[in-house]
């Protein structure tokens, strides 16, 4: 019972900060979209990467190191104020694109403690029958939490003017009004939601079902322990990897493709863009509610091989189109990919990976990840991606790149 109350305070906690998180990262590409500055964002995104790619390593460390709880109050508290500390100035002046671009630095480092610790601790506090339905429970109500951010985002970034309109691509007739935001009030918005993550994060108390062991080693030799653990398991190496290309792919259009791809492809505004990401919401939902009953018959490597070859579809099916409805069922069915790959994913370290290497196993995966994503990122920023509509080359890349994965899982699973 009582780490059934400690899982209700930890997704709640998650589910708060994240809301206001999502709208931040929605906005923030979009406003660099909207001033024509998306090669800028491009290549500070790249920057922003390879740092993140190194601290990963270290991140995974803190993981195995110290108390999860403790991980998640303090990594809440530092974005509160750091994020709050921006917004206020934005109060006083025009935010320089340098701090604008910071915030967006500053969540992507808090997601590689984050979400390492996330599931470690989901795993730390459950038993082996219980992991699926965790995992599952995660996804419904951090998808839940991106549904809600990314309606408020397209409210909230271009507004709502009372009379007809265009609404997140279509026309409507809105009895009401809403102003746009600023995008210091944005974050304002986030900052104030790390504060409440972290009042209810020190309320958490538990019990472990398993006892952690952390290693008190040196720092290198923590590191070179969760090297060590992939290197003598190569198939969990193996699917570790590819299995985690579908989240890259989709961090790289979601954060890199999607504005200029909505601003030059579709011409049309900010609140279609802010929709695909409701959209995509809706679909990772649905797959937190469906991927252990759709796929109960089917191994965990199978299903995500499957979903693999759905999400490169997908990306090629955007790069033949040029309509806001085909954009919108990519973004459902691509919810429903990465999403039902995650939680297939996370099920089957679960059921492999030791707790007291969870968070450096994880570390080492996204450190993986975070390279390729930062690879296309660069490969994107060259101005020839945001020439008229050639940004469609660069969704036929991630197609080509995601059948490639597939067909490596194939391989790898004889």
């Amino acid at each position: 019972m009582q780490n059934k109350q400690s899982l209700f305070l930890l997704f709640s906690a998650n589910a708060i900060s994240g809301f206001a998180q999502g709208i931040s990262m929605l906005a923030i590409p979009w406003y660099f979209a909207t001033r024509h500055e998306s090669t800028y964002f491009s290549v500070s995104y790249g920057f922003i990467t390879i740092l993140v790619m190194f601290f990963g390593l270290y991140a995974g460390t803190l993981v195995d190191r110290f108390s999860r709880k403790n991980n998640f109050l303090f990594t809440n508290l530092i974005c509160f104020l750091l994020i709050g500390g921006i917004a206020t100035l934005g109060y006083f002046q025009e935010l320089p694109s340098f701090l604008i671009i910071s915030v967006f630095g500053i969540t992507m480092l808090n997601y590689n403690i984050h979400y390492p610790t996330l599931y470690a601790f989901g795993h730390e506090i459950s038993k082996p029958e219980e992991y699926s339905k965790i995992n599952s429970s995660i996804e419904v109500v951090g998808q839940s939490t991106s549904i809600l951010s990314g309606a408020f985002a397209g409210l909230l970034l271009e507004g709502v003017s009372k009379g007809n309109g265009k609404i997140f691509g279509f026309y409507m007739n809105m009895p009401f009004e809403i102003k746009s935001w600023g995008i210091h009030e944005i974050f304002m918005l986030d900052a104030a939601t790390y504060l409440l993550a972290s009042i209810l994060i020190a309320a958490i108390k538990y019990t472990p079902v398993k006892k952690f062991n952390p290693e008190l080693g040196s720092l290198s030799q923590r590191i070179k322990s969760g090297f060590s653990y992939l290197k003598a398991h190569p198939k969990q190496l193996i699917f570790g990897l590819f299995s985690y290309f579908v989240f890259a792919a989709l961090i790289v259009s979601i954060h890199a493709l999607l504005p200029i791809y909505v601003e030059n492809r579709l011409n049309e505004d900010g609140s279609v863009f802010a929709a695909a990401d409701l959209v995509y919401a809706i679909g990772a939902l649905l797959a937190g509610l469906l991927t252990s009953i759709a796929f109960k018959n089917t191994s965990p490597v199978k299903a995500v091989i499957i979903l693999t070859f759905l999400a490169s579809t997908l990306y090629f099916m955007v790069f033949a189109s040029s309509s806001v409805l085909i954009l919108y069922l990519f973004s459902l069915l691509m919810g429903i990919s990465n999403a039902g790959t995650r939680i297939l994913r996370l099920t089957y370290l679960f059921n492999h990976v030791p707790n007291e290497l969870m968070g450096r196993v994880n570390s080492i995966f996204n450190m993986a990840n975070v390279f390729m994503r930062s690879l296309f990122i660069f490969c994107f920023s060259i101005p020839f991606f945001t020439f008229g509509q050639n940004i469609i080359y660069a969704f036929l890349a991630l197609a080509i790149f995601l059948f490639v994965s597939g067909w490596v899982l194939v391989k790898s699973k004889d």
